[in-house]
């Protein structure tokens, strides 16, 4: 539709990581969700940074974390301080970010047409 999300990075180490990206639209339209992830839980890149911007939406809510949860294990979110979130863009924060990320959760809500 007219939505998107990109995922822009660079990250150092890890051999054949495979990473997933999903995103979706509520049904009446009013949510868009982008989320970036390693199924496997934990991954082994050394990220120096990463940035992922919505388009067509304002982001209502998002969460970095260190580890996604895999098995009996919970996901790990990163420190507040670690990145940051504006209207449009979640990132790492320069200078705290401790370069772990295994996946990104985003929920826009999309601009609604007033009656």
């Amino acid at each position: 539709g007219d939505y998107s999300c990109t995922f822009t990075y660079s990250a150092q180490g890890g051999t054949n990581e495979q990473w997933q990206m999903n995103v979706g639209v509520s049904e009446d339209s009013g949510l868009f969700s982008c989320s970036i992830w390693r199924p496997q839980g934990k991954s082994y890149l050394f990220f120096t940074q990463f940035k992922a911007e919505v388009k067509g939406a304002k982001i209502e809510y998002a969460m970095a974390y260190s580890q996604a949860a895999v098995g009996a294990q919970s996901d790990i979110p990163l420190k507040q301080e670690e990145f940051e979130i504006t209207e449009t863009t979640v990132s790492h924060r320069e200078g705290k970010f401790r370069f772990e990320l295994s996946k990104l959760m985003i929920v826009a809500k999309t601009p609604r047409d007033e009656l």
